[in-house]
């Protein structure tokens, strides 16, 4: 009887804001405008670095593949969150709960590669400015992307295949608003320890090794600013690197706050509120401290053909 109660599993029920039922025209009506905004800035950004010429360089194109991962991370999870949130919950087929755990992890894995390669380029640039264009190249750029999803796409699979063969005889409530990894595992009737330490070996070296390289990439840039003579020297070499440590900041913030600090003790809607920093507030934020922080972008959105059409009307 056990058995077949395994077996019949083929959906979890996501319970989402239970604690907001009150304001949930609103908050999904938030959520909504949230995603349009994440979308139109992300694909902003694409079109801006496809189009113009002054942003043909590799950072603008290590952006690019930035902007894609954002645009990957919030169609995976929005759609379902804003469904969970205006109903007060929702089912999830297993299948399309696996799917949206491993598109998920494929989206943060590549993203903290593409921050690393955005770092080296970085340092390329203000330590060995002499040498970045004969070293960053075309060939090198797009070696460095394409490996950056490759990788993601070929490590995070080896973490999926273990949990597609879990087995679930309890209640199939997820207190979320999308299928996240740990709480699948509660879930689970069966022994996820073997799981939980594959999730470490493969997933701490994807965000630790990446860390540490960054870290050390920005003390070289710094000392190397630190020696710049002028004040205009040092504040143009820092400009060039502000808005990619601004958004490694925030990145890795909220990874810490997620999976560093112990969740034991607290809400499950603290949890939540720090998970939305994540899926929704770096794919959100990512685009805008771009736009905002860099000259380059801003000259680029002004001589636009499609912004200057649409503001003509």
């Amino acid at each position: 009887m056990l058995e077949e109660n395994q077996t019949m599993v083929t959906e979890f029920l996501l319970l989402g804001f239970q604690s907001f039922q009150t304001f949930n025209v609103a908050l999904f009506i938030l959520f909504l405008v949230v995603y349009i905004i994440t979308l139109a800035g992300n694909l902003l950004i694409i079109i801006l670095v496809s189009t113009s010429q002054s942003l043909k360089s590799p950072m603008y194109f290590f952006l690019c593949h930035l902007s894609l991962s954002d645009m990957l991370l919030t169609t995976n999870l929005a759609p379902t969150m804003l469904r969970v949130v205006l109903n007060g919950g929702g089912t999830i087929h297993v299948t399309g709960c696996f799917t949206q755990i491993y598109l998920h992890g494929v989206s943060a894995a590549v993203e903290c590669l593409l921050l690393t390669v955005m770092s080296y380029d970085r340092y390329l640039a203000i330590c060995n400015p002499l040498h970045y264009t004969s070293i960053m190249d075309l060939r090198l750029s797009l070696h460095l992307v394409t490996w950056s999803w490759l990788i993601a796409f070929m490590v995070i699979l080896p973490m999926l295949i273990p949990i597609c063969q879990l087995q679930f005889c309890g209640p199939h409530i997820i207190d979320h608003y999308f299928c996240d990894f740990d709480p699948i595992l509660e879930l689970s009737c069966s022994d996820t320890s073997i799981v939980k330490l594959e999730q470490i070996v493969l997933a701490l070296p994807l965000t630790l090794f990446p860390f540490v390289f960054i870290t050390s990439t920005y003390v070289s840039i710094f000392l190397t600013i630190l020696r710049i003579p002028s004040t205009t020297g040092r504040q143009k070499a820092f400009s060039t690197c502000s808005s990619h440590l601004t958004v490694v900041g925030t990145y890795y913030g909220t990874i810490i706050a997620i999976y560093i600090i112990p969740s034991r003790g607290q809400s499950f809607n603290v949890n939540k509120v720090i998970s939305l920093l994540y899926t929704v507030g770096t794919p959100l934020f990512n685009p805008i401290i771009y736009s905002l922080r860099n000259q380059e972008i801003k000259a680029a959105l002004i001589k636009c053909p499609y912004i200057r059409r649409s503001s003509s009307f």
